[in-house]
C-alpha cells in the first residue's frame, strides 16, 4: 500500500490542497516559502509524534482560518483512511481517525512507517545528543510500532519522577519505588529496541560500498538492563534531587557515529561528509525495512547539493527500496532523471498544481 490521496485544510499556508494519484516518486517543486515542506510536515503527522518540525498543533493552523486544521490521507484509493485534525476550541489537542474511528495517535504506527530527512538535521552529529535520540527513535518506530507506546510510558513516568524530585518536600519513597519500577521496565524496552536496530543497521551498512555516499559506523551508547537501571535510579535519588532531574536512563543515551573510512567521529567531519552519512543511514534503513508496513520517505531538499553521480545513485537506491518517496526542490532540473516515472507538483503560495 501507499498514499493515493492527500488533503490539507487550513494547514500552514495551504487553505485547501488536494494531491491525487501519487506514485513511487513524488516531487514538489517551488520557490522557498511556497509551501513544499508544509506538505511533507502534514504527511509526517500520519505517524506518532510532533512531526518533522516538532511544532505545536496551534502553530500549524493556517493564519486565515479559524485556528483549526485537518490532514486526511487515503491509501490504495480509499481502502485505508487516516486523518488528524484540531478544533478551534482546543488548538493544541490533535485528534486522530483511522478508517473513520477516533483512536490514539500511537496506532498510526501500525499502518504507516514514516522516516524523514530535512536540512535542519544536517548538523545532527555536531549538536546535542537529544537530536540523535529523536532520529534514532524515529528509525526504531518505523520498524517497531510498540516503541512509541514504550517511549510514551517512559517519558510520562520520567516527568512525574522529576516533578517529585523538584518538590520542596521529601518525596514519598513508595511512590518513587513505583515510578522507578516503571522507568526501569519501559526504559529497558526502549534501550533494547534502539540497540537492536543499531545492530541491524550496522550490519546493513557494512554490506554497502564506501562510495558514492560515506559509510558510517554506528554504536548505541546505552542499553542498561531493567534491574541495573532500577538500582541506579534508587541509588541516585539524592544526586537527582540536587540536580532537579533524573540523570540515569535511556533519555541520557546517545548514538555514536563514526566515518568508517577515516575512523573519525562524525562531529569532526565536514558538513558534506555528515550529510552523506545521514543519507547512508536513511538508505540502509529503507533497505532494512523492505517488506514491513507501507513505508514513506520524506526527503526535504535532498538533491540540491548532490552531484550527478550521487543523485543517480540516490534515485537508484530509493527505487530499489520499495518505499513511496516524497522529495522537494526549488527547481525540476535535479530530478530530470526520474521525472518520467514521478508524480510532479508545482507549489506556489500554498497552491499545488500537477505538472
Amino acid at each position: 500500500m501507499s498514499l493515493t490521496r492527500l488533503t490539507l485544510r487550513d494547514f500552514r499556508n495551504h487553505a485547501a490542497t488536494r494531491l491525487d494519484d501519487m506514485r513511487g516518486f513524488n516531487v514538489l517543486v517551488g520557490e522557498n516559502g511556497a509551501g513544499k515542506t508544509n506538505v511533507l510536515e502534514a504527511i509526517s503527522l500520519l505517524a506518532p509524534g510532533r512531526g518533522l518540525r516538532r511544532a505545536l498543533p496551534s502553530e500549524m493552523a493556517g493564519r486565515d482560518g479559524d485556528g483549526s486544521f485537518a490532514v486526511a490521507a487515503e491509501m490504495e484509493h480509499g481502502e485505508v483512511a487516516l486523518g488528524t485534525a484540531t478544533q478551534a476550541s482546543a488548538p493544541n489537542r490533535r485528534s486522530v481517525r483511522i478508517n473513520g474511528a477516533e483512536g490514539p495517535a500511537l496506532r498510526l504506527a501500525e499502518w504507516l512507517s514514516i522516516t524523514w530527512l530535512t536540512p535542519a538535521m544536517d548538523r545532527i552529529f555536531a549538536e546535542g545528543a537529544s537530536g540523535r535520540r529523536r532520529f534514532l527513535d524515529r528509525l526504531v518506530l518505523a520498524v517497531e510500532p510498540a516503541h512509541a507506546r514504550n517511549a510514551t510510558r517512559y517519558e510520562t513516568a520520567l516527568r512525574e519522577r522529576n516533578r517529585l524530585l523538584a518538590a520542596p518536600d521529601d518525596p514519598d519513597p513508595a511512590w518513587l519505588d513505583a515510578l522507578e519500577a516503571q522507568l526501569a521496565e519501559t526504559g529497558a524496552e526502549v534501550a533494547t529496541a534502539r540497540a537492536g536496530l543499531v545492530a541491524r543497521l550496522g550490519a546493513m551498512l557494512e554490506t554497502l560500498p564506501e562510495q558514492p555516499f560515506a559509510r558510517p559506523a554506528l554504536v548505541y551508547a546505552g542499553n542498561t538492563p531493567a534491574d541495573d537501571l532500577r538500582t541506579a535510579l534508587r541509588a541516585g535519588r539524592r544526586r537527582d534531587r540536587a540536580a532537579g532531574r533524573t540523570l540515569s536512563g535511556p533519555h541520557r543515551d546517545d548514538l555514536s557515529v563514526t566515518l568508517a573510512a577515516k575512523a573519525a567521529p562524525a562531529a569532526d567531519c565536514s558538513t558534506g561528509e555528515q550529510k552523506a552519512m545521514l543519507i547512508s543511514i536513511v538508505l540502509a534503513h529503507a533497505a532494512l525495512t523492505a517488506g514491513e508496513r507501507p513505508r514513506l520517505l520524506l526527503l526535504d531538499e535532498i538533491a540540491a547539493h548532490l552531484d550527478p553521480v550521487r543523485r543517480a545513485a540516490l534515485f537508484e537506491r530509493l527505487a530499489a527500496s520499495g518505499a513511496q518517496v516524497w522529495m522537494t526542490g526549488t527547481e525540476i532540473a535535479p530530478f530530470a532523471e526520474i521525472t518520467g516515472d514521478a508524480a510532479v507538483w508545482t507549489v506556489a503560495d500554498g497552491a499545488v498544481t500537477r505538472g
